[in-house]
């Protein structure tokens, strides 16, 4: 009886962990005290509940950890200066890789900029943002569609 208890709480407090966290750390292990619960509910030793935790909890984690975080968090949010990339900009200065010239304008600031393909590109043309090299924008022209 005090074995169902035990692991009935500890199966509440590591579902309480993990809503805490939302880090699936704790959800693997609350499933292995479910399985242990049921072990001792069906009158396992307290030797065999153990294991049953033990195995079923590493079960847990190895086969569908993985699978869950490529899931949680795959759409992560750019922030800061990672929210620019892909974005469309107005170039502001000539942009000539071999000059070391080019400015484009993202929304309301004004970026050093080189071209992605080494192409020379004219004021005023739209390019997007494919990536950012220290403080410098790397851009394409954007095509006429």
């Amino acid at each position: 009886m005090y074995e169902i208890v035990f692991w009935l709480c500890a199966m509440i407090v590591l579902g309480i962990m993990e809503a805490a966290t939302v880090g699936l750390v704790c959800i693997w292990f609350a499933g292995g005290a479910l399985a242990a619960l049921i072990a001792a509910a069906l009158g396992a030793p307290v030797w065999l509940q153990i294991v049953v935790f033990f195995v079923v909890s590493a079960g847990l984690l190895a086969l569908f950890r993985p699978f869950a975080r490529k899931f949680i968090n795959s759409k992560g949010t750019a922030t800061n200066v990672d929210a620019n990339i892909g974005k469309t900009a107005v170039v502001i200065e000539p942009i000539d890789n071999l000059r070391g010239t080019g400015r484009v304008m993202i929304g309301s600031v004004d970026w050093t900029a080189r071209s992605a393909d080494g192409s020379v590109i004219e004021k005023d043309a739209l390019v997007r943002v494919l990536r950012i090299e220290g403080v410098k924008v790397c851009v394409e022209r954007v095509s006429a569609e």
